[in-house]
């Protein structure tokens, strides 16, 4: 017998895991070995717990689904993530996969696609739900994306600029200075061609890191 496929549940939403840890625990092949209530602490477990496949919440607070992929990825190259998400748009797409992610659930399509979307993935496969444009897994590699250029930490502050958070704020929440986080904010703004705080705020918006 095949080894099973370790999975780790990434989602914000307890009711949401107990839902899919119900209906993966019925099948022979797939086992949940942990869980996660936001993406930093998908992280950690994924390193902690080695699991075959990731199902990750593509918007979670904190450390979002796709900085969390990516994350994840850069550590463990082999690990699989299928991102889960309810936007359709092909930006939340392109940047997931760009993240790392193999695939891209419509959380509409869980009853009928989450079994084969979860083995496809597994094995190696890219997975898309059927309303999301096939295109984008072929092009998404070969756009040109001044959010590419931002730092890990870069992105953590950009994400929670976009939240509404102050620099004191932020500033406590990574354990920097309040002086490192306005350096933080002005290299953002400069390498993605932003002016102002609402040019921000929907940067971030059309890169899923906020809804």
């Amino acid at each position: 017998m095949s080894p099973k496929i370790r999975i780790l549940l990434a989602d914000d939403h307890a009711v949401v895991r107990q839902g899919f840890k119900l209906i993966l625990g019925q099948q022979p092949d797939l086992d949940v070995i942990g869980e996660a209530a936001d993406g930093a602490e998908a992280v950690r477990l994924a390193h902690e717990l080695n699991p075959n496949l990731v199902i990750m919440d593509i918007g979670m607070p904190g450390t979002n689904g796709v900085e969390a992929t990516r994350r994840i990825i850069e550590a463990n190259p082999e690990c699989r993530i299928l991102v889960l998400s309810m936007h359709k748009d092909a930006v939340y797409v392109r940047e997931a996969l760009r993240a790392g992610a193999k695939g891209y659930l419509l959380k509409e399509s869980i009853d009928n696609d989450l079994l084969r979307a979860v083995r496809a993935v597994a094995r190696g496969d890219g997975f898309l739900s059927p309303e999301v444009s096939a295109t984008v897994l072929q092009d998404y590699q070969q756009v040109e994306d001044p959010f590419d250029q931002l730092t890990a930490r870069e992105r953590e502050v950009l994400q929670m600029l976009a939240e509404g958070k102050v620099a004191k704020e932020i500033a406590v929440a990574l354990d920097i200075s309040v002086y490192t986080v306005d350096a933080h904010r002005g290299r953002i703004m400069k390498k993605l061609g932003l002016r102002s705080g609402t040019e921000l705020v929907r940067f971030a918006m059309r890169k899923g890191l906020i809804t």
